[in-house]
């Protein structure tokens, strides 16, 4: 299969820069496999979707400000790390915070081991210690605090390439910084936001719950490797980036009871449907409390273990995010689907619309 095969044209004007106004108003499509066409309503809709008995399963990671500008020590030129991996725990040492973290430079020269970055007015003292052939860096940092509050405190939201942002702009960073988040975020590690989740509320949970629809959390830290374009010509060659994920027996145990009930499990974004089908490919397909690293590719064609349905974004062409929701709705149908919601101009992408696949 070729990664051509999932292209499709996108109006740059269509990829959304901010988030809605009044967060739970997005659109949202729905495309019922066992139907022809699509529909137009809103997320607060899907409560006319899920049945009595269903679960929604959500991945409840929290974003941290893993952007964080400072200066080179030797010519101050300005510099900027992306944080995407703990390599070596934080301890204390000699008075100071000390943490290793796999992390992406930008720079206008070349880095080098040994080279040092200020950051944070002088409170944070990163030190390149490698580099590797696609550019990342393991780089020691020295904080005279925990390195979560300096990041809290000075550090930036990590926001798409694809949102146009400039750093400067303080009301931008506010927002990003408040609605780049789930309502439910709580466990620190990711670099980008289970986008798919961005759209409910409060209300809309209660909605859900009046109607009989239980909740179940997994955690998956997404990486900056969401983002990694497929560049292999044949998608059978594509290697995705391991994220770590974990499940907890809480929502294992409302899964087996889901499926016994005979209720659907939905999952919230496609992080939470490879967590989900990461565990149960490697389980005989039953979903059990565990975690590891997941490096799950999912495109068609692929047979479900886990997840009857989904709600998603609209994904960017040829990403390995639009073949996972090739493998669940067909690929003609999806590329069809997008095509209308060209036409009838949704929002596209993480501060986007979404689709509700059943």
């Amino acid at each position: 299969m070729l990664t051509a095969d999932f292209d499709y044209a996108l109006p740059e004007e269509l990829i959304a820069q901010t988030p809605p106004e009044v967060r739970g108003t997005s659109r949202m499509m729905v495309l019922d496999r066992a139907k022809t066409g699509v529909e137009h309503r809103h997320i607060a809709d899907i409560v006319d979707y899920l049945r009595p008995g269903d679960l929604l399963v959500l991945n409840d990671t929290r974003v941290f400000p893993a952007r964080i500008r400072g200066v080179w020590e030797d010519t101050q030129g300005a510099a900027e790390l992306l944080l995407t991996d703990c390599r070596e725990p934080e301890r204390s040492e000699a008075g100071d915070f000390v943490s290793v973290w796999r992390c992406m430079c930008g720079s206008g020269r070349r880095v080098r081991a040994g080279h040092v970055i200020l950051c944070a007015e002088g409170v944070l003292r990163a030190e390149v210690l490698d580099k590797d052939e696609e550019g990342n860096s393991n780089v020691r940092f020295h904080a005279s605090e925990p390195l979560m509050a300096v990041l809290e405190r000075y550090g930036l939201t990590p926001v798409p390439p694809y949102i146009h942002r400039n750093a400067d702009d303080p009301a931008l960073a506010r927002l990003d910084r408040e609605r780049y988040q789930t309502i439910y975020a709580r466990a620190v590690g990711a670099v980008a936001a289970p986008t798919a989740g961005l759209h409910f509320t409060e209300a809309i949970f209660a909605a859900l719950e009046a109607k009989g629809v239980r909740r179940a959390f997994v955690t998956l830290h997404v990486g900056p490797g969401t983002f990694k374009p497929v560049k292999a010509e044949r998608v059978e060659e594509h290697r995705m980036d391991a994220e770590h994920y974990e499940v907890p027996e809480s929502t294992a145990r409302l899964i087996r009871e889901t499926r016994a009930a005979g209720g659907r499990v939905i999952a919230v974004g496609s992080t939470s449907v490879r967590t989900l089908e990461t565990v149960a490919a490697a389980n005989g397909g039953e979903v059990v409390a565990t975690q590891g690293s997941s490096t799950a590719f999912i495109y068609p064609p692929y047979r479900f273990l886990a997840v009857d349905a989904m709600l998603t974004n609209f994904h960017l062409p040829q990403s390995t995010l639009i073949m996972m929701v090739s493998a669940l709705a067909g690929r003609e149908r999806i590329l069809a689907a997008y095509q209308e919601a060209v036409r009838e101009r949704y929002r596209f992408f993480s501060y986007g619309d979404c689709m509700l696949i059943l």
